[in-house]
């Protein structure tokens, strides 16, 4: 038997009054959207929350409490969104230039708790450097303002460890790492001086402070640093904890 056209329209009636009446019971908290969370589930500082540190000690407070956050597990992984690649798809002022190792279990974006767009960053084995890295390093101060270099060194540096071997024994390393065994002797040399019970740590260490000295005092970056306009600070990162330590250079 057909359907009246008039029970059609009572019906259509009741189930949209169920779908309304549904609606309203839904737990806000149940609906979500891609964009509101990060896959780790943290929420994602804005660009607009988040402005680009001016000054050493703004971008040097930034990069610490980022690394609280990566020892603690608290992260928020920030400028980590489309919005943000797209913010910064023309043009970029990253507010810090990092220059660390090699090492597969110490890059700074993570350990800095940073994204998209907010550092420069150079690795070479043990933080060695040339013209080259040198250039690199003072491509942010002095190209687009960035107000903070940090030279990262770790625990249990392979490129120091083998630099050092290589150099209390007298047995070149082959090909080019031998290159990076010149660029770490000076770290070697002062570590002999020091003595201690580790002494690749100790060499570690010594390499971190040597190399931000020499960029803290070099020809284009010093008058920045005693403008106050930039800060070249020496830090070492434990594997162990995830802490950075300062070793030299925090501005005030």
């Amino acid at each position: 038997m057909a359907e009246s056209p008039k029970r059609r329209v009572l019906l259509a009636g009741a189930l949209a009054s169920a779908t309304v009446a549904l609606a309203g019971c839904t737990p806000t908290s149940a609906v979500t959207t891609p964009s509101s969370t990060t896959p780790s589930g943290a929420t994602p500082s804005s660009t607009a929350s988040m402005p680009r540190p001016t000054t050493p000690a703004a971008a040097f407070t930034r990069l610490m409490e980022g690394n609280k956050r990566w020892v603690s597990g608290d992260l928020q992984h920030p400028d980590r969104d489309p919005d943000r690649r797209e913010f910064v798809a023309q043009e970029q002022e990253p507010y810090g230039s990092v220059l660390s190792c090699i090492d597969s279990r110490v890059p700074p974006e993570l350990l800095f708790d940073t994204g998209l767009g907010d550092l420069y960053v150079m690795r070479t084995g043990g933080e060695a450097i040339g013209p080259v890295v040198t250039g690199s390093v003072e491509y942010g101060p002095m190209t687009s303002g960035t107000p903070l270099i940090v030279v990262l060194g770790h625990q249990r540096c392979g490129a120091v460890k083998a630099a050092y071997a290589s150099l209390r024994d007298g047995k070149p390393l082959p090909g080019n790492l031998q290159a990076i065994v010149k660029a770490l002797e000076p770290a070697y040399r002062q570590a002999v001086r020091e003595g201690g019970s580790d002494p690749v740590e100790t060499m570690a260490r010594a390499q971190v402070t040597l190399t931000a000295t020499d960029l803290r005092t070099n020809h284009d970056l010093s008058p920045l640093v005693k403008k106050s306009d930039l800060a070249v600070v020496g830090a070492y990162y434990s594997l162990d904890t995830g802490k950075v330590e300062v070793l030299s250079g925090a501005p005030s």
